[in-house]
């Protein structure tokens, strides 16, 4: 399992990484998700790695 955490503000960011934050769930700043770790996630969360915190669980 994976921890991800939210940990910057998603203004000024282009509109596919918006979208990706937005399909992972995450709507505010400091909102927490927990996923089960498969490779379409680890696409996502490369993606958008300058925004999140992630953890294993």
């Amino acid at each position: 399992m994976i921890k991800v955490t939210l940990v910057k503000s998603t203004i000024g960011e282009i509109e596919s990484v918006k979208a990706t934050v937005a399909a992972l769930g995450l709507k505010k700043v400091r909102a927490e998700k927990t996923f089960e770790d498969t490779p379409a996630l680890q696409g996502q969360l490369k993606k958008v790695a300058h925004l999140v915190k992630v953890e294993t669980v």
